[in-house]
């Protein structure tokens, strides 16, 4: 029981660090697209590179399923979403 819960805790903790990912991902690619970072700064190039190869393959799957809304992508909040519920449901039957 103890394993269990101690599996179930590092997966909150997983998720609760991969739905901030997800956040900091949607506000600095916004900052890029309104010119306030310049992409050519290697840092912010590197965090971008990093941040889209964690983060895109959970959108992509989520843009299969969505449809499109023009220029407005939703995919970001309903994978946060996602990402809440799985969290509710490991803090109401795990803990």
């Amino acid at each position: 029981m103890i394993f269990v819960d101690f599996f179930m805790y590092i997966i909150y903790q997983i998720l609760n660090l991969y739905k901030y990912s997800v956040i900091v991902y949607v506000i600095i690619s916004m900052l890029i697209s309104f010119n306030v970072i310049n992409i050519n700064n290697q840092f912010i190039s590197m965090i971008m590179n990093f941040l889209f190869k964690l983060v895109e393959p959970s959108l992509r799957i989520i843009r299969r399923i969505i449809p499109n809304f023009g220029s407005i992508d939703i995919t970001p909040v309903i994978l946060i979403i996602l990402i809440e519920s799985i969290l509710y449901i490991i803090t109401k039957y795990s803990f």
